[in-house]
């Protein structure tokens, strides 16, 4: 379970400090407008230059902190050690990808997440003897977006009714699809914040020639060939740092997915969006579950 945080706290990797804990927080920097990567260039034989796309570098995060108990020097060494057993953890420092959870919350605002990677824990213990010891805390977020503190997720089911259902007046024949016309049922995905939120779309069978559109960009997970058997999922991941598609064992299953499938274009837009699928299935059984964080632009 998350550390529950009030105004001023920070959770760095499962360590709680900031207000009201043992590390006073004294000035945090870096959680501004992100570094910027231009890709401006020189114009040739002309004053000036052409101004490129600008993307956002990995945001730099700067804690200048000091544990601070009094009397008691141990206790200053044990929070130390805390930190660095948090920012030393194998299943991130040695894995591409992974990072520790930044959560911070701001006075009146919620709780807003970062995933960061320790560059760097520097005490000064000239002062530990009076339980004084000053910290420089430098923490790399690679993708510079906050999120919302927990997923959002919602389920949509592959409706038979083609269009919508039916219109008055109802007259006979009333056909429904049989399972050799791909079906399709909209579902609706809200993204609270202000950014681009990118989401996790799990598929589960049994389904076949599976495409996910979001209706409202006309952006569309085209997957003809696959073909899924009762209870197998596969799994789309369109997250910066990740953008993968898995099997349920863990498998690749990226062959699946057709070249005009963009993963890295998938994202859901703030506000209320409109998500379909269409798949074969005469079972009524298959599922996608959507899942995705709130992304903000600031803090």
């Amino acid at each position: 379970m998350p550390l529950d945080l009030v105004d001023w706290q920070y959770d760095l990797g499962g360590v709680l400090i900031g207000a009201g804990t043992s590390v006073n927080i004294i000035e945090t920097t870096g959680l501004g407008r992100p570094p910027v990567r231009d890709s401006d260039v020189d114009q040739p034989s002309m004053d000036g230059q052409f101004a490129g796309p600008d993307y956002w570098a990995g945001r730099q995060i700067q804690l200048d902190a000091a544990v601070n108990i009094p009397g008691n020097p141990a206790a200053c060494y044990d929070m130390v050690a805390a930190l660095q057993a948090a920012m030393n953890t194998d299943a991130v420092r040695l894995v591409g990808g992974q990072g520790m959870v930044l959560r911070i919350k701001r006075p009146g605002g919620p709780v807003k997440s970062l995933t960061v990677r320790a560059r760097k824990l520097d005490p000064e213990y000239a002062k530990v003897i009076h339980g004084y010891v000053p910290l420089d805390i430098e923490l790399l977020a690679h993708d510079p977006t906050f999120y919302a503190d927990a997923d959002s997720t919602t389920e949509i089911p592959l409706g038979w009714l083609t269009g919508g259902g039916f219109a008055a007046p109802v007259v006979a024949p009333i056909y429904v699809q049989d399972g050799t016309v791909a079906a399709d049922r909209p579902g609706w995905v809200t993204n609270a914040g202000d950014s681009d939120a990118w989401p996790i779309i799990r598929i589960t069978g049994p389904c076949a020639n599976v495409t996910v559109i979001h209706a409202d960009s006309g952006r569309t997970l085209a997957l003809p060939t696959l073909n899924l058997a009762a209870g197998r999922w596969i799994q789309i991941d369109t997250r910066p740092g990740y953008r993968t598609v898995t099997w349920d064992n863990g498998g690749n299953a990226s062959a699946y997915l057709s070249p005009s499938s963009r993963i890295d274009l998938f994202s859901l837009p703030p506000g209320v969006s409109e998500m379909r699928w269409t798949a074969f299935d005469n079972t009524n059984t298959a599922r996608m579950r959507v899942t995705w964080c709130d992304a903000y632009i600031a803090l």
